[in-house]
């Protein structure tokens, strides 16, 4: 029971009246104070007061526990002589619900016939203003010198009511939504929340009497990933204040999304009155099957939705429908098989079912085990249903999920915003060989569900995943109805499993059922590679020989099954293999350029090096000095109102076998925890990601915020020169141009997450370029033009320029320097071309001596080569010339013998010259030639055949007679 002027009441709707029961109890107080007085002096006299006129309620409790019941006129001044202050029951005292307590006789009695109790308790779900007893304020989590301007500043940034749900601010401010409470006893404070954006601190506790905080209760909210989460805390008795803090980092370029709060309950087990119980009508009952009978068949069974709250003899009231009539059971689920009684059970090990028979999975076959329910007769062992109540969020054990043949649906609950709880728990699962042996996939199975929600007003299905018995945690959301569709989640850890579904008709709380027409229905589950599952197929397994025959096993990692032979082959080099146990080398998928293939083919990779070919040469590069993770900041971005804060990028390029090696995290949560406390921290693993840092002077915590970490690759795509490959683009405009030559070396990668915005998930691009003058790791830059690295949302580029980037020196990148020869010596000189545009690669060849003649030594024996050639030639020409002499003079004598008249020839003395004779008788010419002469007649005296031809002329001066 709460104190008097703020009793708790089973609706916000009732704080009305709490104002004034107050108002009237303040009346009381000036009643007994002036009221006798004044009847006394003047005025009628009034009657005693009938039990109809008055009522009772508690004062506050005092110091030991102890409170007294008074009686408050419903109108003071009409009426004396109440009942005099008795008192009262302990504080803590209170009713089980069902039951109202008599104030009369302070006692506990059950609600009379045809009358019903859900218990006592205040609730907040109208927002339409800010309810009474809340407060908001605001204030500027910055310390300045001048605190009103800092206050004025933060003026309206306040938690808004916005109908529904009441609203936090958006700003950097600290805005503060407080509500004040006395409890008789320990109570339960619930709430929703909707906390999708880590850019805002959010926080919630409560301060007790002492004013200490509650230890047992975290404060620090974790964000909701997706759809609303509900939150619950215990309140001591007394007075409780309980507090909803934000503060807000505007970060983005556009608002950062609010935490919205609605449905806060305070509740209390105690009855405070009963109601009119209505007529039944067709929202109150639904329907059932009962399990087959030995006949195959089973009954549609009618019944009342619980607790029963309706009358059935009222006027207008409906009946409960005819139970008993008798159908046909549908056939089991796959993997099982209906036994002679009519009930299912699962195939053996090795067999397969399409829910009737077991056959056993032929040779060269294995069965595929897991669990796939599409039959609904009966529920299965493996899961059960409840229902939560949508006010204190106790559960309430009742069935919220009903069997329907080919569907289960959500029965009628208590109220119509109850939560109907159905939950599946897995015990582990058995992923093949190849899934355990690839540490970067992390796909272990995964569940598929087909449902479908028929809603009229603002129904909520939402989809939570426990691990380990741990808290559920909402993946997905769908509000409204929503056709026949179907979701796949993927399985990611090798754990015990609870996958829960949970349908809320409606957030508001109103008494009754309107809305048990608006059902969520679920007509199959599958979940795949499950621990101990049962198989509704075989699948192709390879075959192991062994002494019993020939037996199914697991293929290696990266191998695929051949199906002529049942044997595994491994992938072609720099393959992946994509598909678990794939059959045909079809599966294997061929690796992008510049990429190879790990040992288990699951992934591509690049192990830092690569080569590019062009018309003039080969650049061959080594990125190992690249291979570390590396961070960028952007530039510093402000807020509106002036608060800093950087986009920080962390890369990882190349290498480690392609394992990733970057790391963003979320510490929001962890501001504020003592030194050496480890705290929860969100992190996300990639080849690149990007979070939000906050500095500490902007915070004043002990470190800076890092927030919303986001992948921006998870698998590369390809190394290449080209602008674009696999349909991503590198613009070379983003960035300053390559000026030096050398091709920029482009890495391309993808991101997994699919967003609203990126339909095809977020791409990356880094531009490797050679850059002489930058030692390593060298430095990054993002485009100028886009400063937070992208200009679009979902393609982020990158330029890291190092002197890391340049290719590998080769025998191009050096020139041959020869010296002139020096004392005898001549030495080759290697040198690298400016500027060195190569890094590692070969070393510049040792200098090389050799031994050499001067110039002086070589033009000595020039001028003496010829002077002798010069006086060669002068010995022949004057031997030539002598030799000629002779020549002529036997060419002489012939023609003066010639000239014999009569042709009478005279006996030859000789052809030769005699012994004796002198070279001198040429002096015995008559007449006598020039040299240009005796040269011209020489050559003219040849005939073509050689020999010389000479004129022969009578003695007696006849005509000419050639020889």
């Amino acid at each position: 029971m709460a104190e008097p002027g703020r009793s708790l009441h089973p609706s916000a709707r009732g704080r009305g009246r709490t104002e004034r029961r107050t108002l009237r109890l303040l009346w009381l107080l000036l009643w007994v104070g002036t009221a006798f007085p004044v009847t006394q002096g003047a005025g009628p006299e009034l009657h005693a007061c009938k039990e109809s006129e008055y009522h009772y309620e508690y004062t506050a409790c005092d110091s030991t526990g102890s409170r007294w019941r008074v009686a408050v006129p419903h109108t003071p001044g009409l009426c004396t002589s109440l009942p005099d202050p008795v008192k009262g029951t302990e504080c803590s005292f209170s009713c089980k619900a069902g039951e109202f307590l008599d104030m009369k006789e302070q006692s506990c009695k059950p609600c009379a016939e045809g009358r019903y109790s859900l218990g006592t308790g205040i609730r907040f779900d109208e927002w339409d203003e800010l309810p009474h007893g809340f407060a908001t304020i605001s204030t500027n989590m910055e310390i300045e010198d001048s605190t009103t301007e800092s206050t004025e500043n933060c003026t309206l940034s306040k938690w808004v009511p916005l109908g529904d749900y009441i609203s936090s601010n958006t700003d950097e401010c600290t805005a503060t939504l407080m509500y004040a409470v006395n409890l008789k006893q320990s109570g339960t404070v619930n709430f929703e929340y909707y906390y999708p954006d880590s850019s805002i601190i959010f926080e919630f506790f409560v301060q007790n009497d002492q004013c200490q905080p509650s230890a047992d209760d975290s404060r620090w909210m974790k964000t909701t990933e997706k759809g609303w989460e509900f939150h619950s805390v215990e309140l001591n008795r007394g007075n409780n204040v309980l507090y909803w803090r934000t503060t807000a980092f505007s970060v983005w370029s556009k608002v950062s999304k609010p935490v919205l709060v609605r449905n806060i309950a305070i509740t209390d087990k105690g009855s405070s009155s009963c109601r009119e119980r209505p007529a039944c009508t067709d929202k109150d009952y639904f329907y059932t099957h009962t399990a087959c009978d030995a006949n195959g068949e089973t009954q549609l069974m009618y019944k009342w939705a619980q607790p029963k709250i309706c009358g059935e003899d009222l006027e207008g009231a409906v009946k409960l429908p005819a139970s008993g009539v008798k159908t046909r059971c549908p056939p089991c689920n796959p993997g099982f098989f209906k036994t002679n009684s009519s009930t299912c059970e699962p195939c053996p090990y090795g067999s397969y079912s399409n829910g009737s028979d077991c056959s056993h999975c032929p040779a060269g076959t294995e069965p595929a085990v897991g669990f796939e329910y599409k039959w609904w007769n009966t529920l299965p062992t493996n899961m059960e249903t409840t229902v939560l109540s949508g006010i204190n969020f106790e559960y309430k054990g009742m069935t919220g999920w009903e069997v329907a043949g080919d569907h289960i649906y959500t029965a009628v609950g208590a109220s119509d915003n109850d939560f109907m709880i159905l939950t599946l728990v897995v015990p582990g699962f058995r992923p093949p060989q190849s899934v355990m042996a690839d540490t970067e996939n992390k796909e272990v199975a995964r569940i598929t569900f087909v449902f479908e929600t028929i809603c009229s007003v603002n129904c909520e299905l939402y989809f939570m995943v426990g691990v380990n018995s741990r808290t559920n945690t909402p993946v997905e959301t769908w509000k409204g109805s929503k056709g026949k569709q179907s979701y796949t989640y993927i399985i990611e850890e090798n754990a015990t499993m609870s996958f829960t579904w949970a349908f809320q008709r409606t957030t508001f709380h109103e008494i009754g059922r309107k809305y048990t027409n608006d059902v969520a229905k679920i007509y199959s589950i599958n979940v795949t590679n499950v621990m101990d599952g049962v198989a509704s197929y075989c699948r192709p397994c390879a075959l192991e020989a062994s002494e019993m025959g020939s037996s199914c096993t697991s293929c290696p990692a990266g191998y695929y099954i051949d199906r002529d032979s049942g044997t595994c082959h491994s992938c072609p080099p720099d393959t992946i293999l994509k598909a678990h146990q794939p059959y045909g080398i079809q599966a294997c998928t061929p690796c992008g350029p510049g990429t190879k293939s790990n040992k288990i083919h699951s992934l591509c990779y690049n192990d830092c090096t690569f080569s590019v070919s062009t018309p003039t040469r080969t650049f061959e590069y080594n990125f190992l000095p690249l291979a570390n993770p590396v961070s960028l900041a952007g530039g510093p971005s402000f807020t509106s109102k002036g608060l800093k804060y950087f986009h920080h990028f962390t890369l990882s390029l190349c290498g480690n076998q392609g394992k990733k090696m970057s790391v963003c995290t979320d510490n929001v949560t962890d501001l504020r925890i003592p030194e050496g406390e480890s705290g929860f921290s969100k992190s996300i693993t990639a080849y690149i990601c990007q979070a939000v840092i906050i500095p500490p002077e902007v915070t004043g915590y002990k470190a800076g915020v890092s927030s919303q970490p986001v992948s921006l690759a998870d698998r590369l795509i390809g190394v290449t020169t080209d602008m674009t490959l696999d349909g991503i683009t590198s613009p070379a405009e983003l960035f300053h141009p390559e000026s030096l030559g050398i091709p920029d070396v482009i890495f391309f990668y993808r991101s997994n997450d699919v967003t609203q915005s990126c339909s095809s998930g977020r791409s990356t691009t880094i531009r490797v370029r050679c850059s002489p003058l930058k030692s390593v790791p060298g430095s990054l830059s993002l485009p100028s033009t886009c400063s937070d690295g992208t200009c679009d949302g979902c393609n982020f580029h990158f330029l890291w320029e190092s002197v890391a980037a340049c290719p590998l020196c080769s025998a191009a990148d050096y020139h041959t320097i020869v010296s002139s020869c020096v004392a005898g010596i001549q030495k080759t000189t290697y040198v690298w071309r400016e500027p060195k545009l190569c890094m590692g690669g070969i070393s510049l060849p040792e200098q090389r001596v050799t031994i050499c003649k001067t110039i002086d030594f070589w033009l000595k024996v020039g001028i003496s080569a010829g002077t002798c050639t010069a006086i060669l030639l002068t010995v022949l020409t004057c031997y030539f010339w002598k030799k000629n002499q002779k020549l002529e003079y036997k060419y002489s004598k012939l023609v003066m013998n010639a000239t014999l008249k009569d042709c009478d020839l005279p006996a030859a003395d000789s052809c030769a010259i005699m012994e004796g004779e002198d070279v001198e008788d040429d002096l015995i010419f008559t007449s006598k030639k020039s040299l240009f002469g005796k040269i011209k007649s020489f050559t003219s005296k040849r005939t073509p055949d050689g020999f010389d031809s000479v004129p022969l002329k009578t003695s007696s001066g006849g005509p000419d007679m050639d020889l």
